[in-house]
């Protein structure tokens, strides 16, 4: 499963890279290309007012970023207690015995991921981090489409650059943990049966430590906090263009 992933995902990866990389040569011979793509990617202004055909309004942009904030923010509960049940599960451990022995002894879900945890938690936690970062960029993202841009009702885009928007951001999220997928699958569904099917009433005494799921992103290298800082900035200043441009222009094009 995680190689298949892998496979679709980088085919979809390198299809788009090299569409754009063909349609830039400048060549005469790829011109027909060049105009393929943007005819498809037109939108806005540059859609003649007589080809709407095929299209949908400019205004769906909200969509892409509904589905991915939606898509994101799965992945990233499930890859982050994922990361985090091993500890929290330690100091519990005395509250669920059954469970433990049962996920430990018959499916041996937890112990693998105990200890496999110890090994690949810097991966994890990584997947993770970026998933937050992803999360936080298509909140924005969503919030700018709603409430600062301001779509002209005659705004239109090709439904093929609609539908490979949709594309786009379902598969970004998941290219940030899909090495990850398969377990973390596996460690959520095992989860699932047992604490929502088997252990119903225990479920309800459960406490949670807030500290349990935040602890962890300390272990990440100082580089990468860096990296963050740099992707908050950049965030920042593209709304900031973004609030310039609506103000200049009085609608998004």
């Amino acid at each position: 499963m995680e190689l298949g992933l892998v496979i679709v995902l980088r085919a979809i990866w390198l299809a788009a890279i090299l569409s754009i990389l063909i349609a830039s040569i400048p060549s005469s011979k790829f011109d027909w290309f060049h105009e393929f793509l943007l005819m498809f990617a037109r939108r806005g202004k540059i859609m003649q007012s007589s080809s709407h055909k095929l299209t949908v309004p400019q205004k769906f942009f909200c969509h892409f970023y509904v589905l991915a904030s939606l898509w994101t923010a799965l992945l990233l509960i499930a890859m982050w207690v994922y990361a985090c049940m091993p500890t929290l599960m330690i100091s519990e451990m005395s509250l669920f015995p059954s469970i433990v022995s049962e996920l430990a002894g018959g499916s041996h879900d937890l112990s693998s991921h105990t200890s496999h945890s110890i090994k690949e938690n810097g991966g994890i936690l990584l997947s993770v981090f970026l998933l937050l970062l992803m999360e936080t960029h298509l909140l924005r993202r969503l919030f700018e489409s709603v409430y600062v841009f301001k779509y002209s009702p005659s705004a239109r885009m090709h439904i093929f650059g609609y539908f490979s928007g949709l594309i786009f951001y379902a598969a970004a999220p998941l290219s940030l943990c899909c090495n990850h997928i398969p377990e973390v699958f596996k460690f959520t569904l095992s989860l699932f049966q047992e604490f929502i099917l088997k252990e119903k009433d225990r479920m309800q005494e459960t406490k949670f430590v807030l500290s349990g799921f935040v602890n962890p992103l300390s272990n990440l290298r100082w580089y990468t906090w860096i990296g963050a800082t740099i992707f908050f900035w950049g965030m920042i200043h593209q709304h900031t263009c973004h609030v310039i441009l609506i103000k200049a222009l009085g609608f998004a094009t």
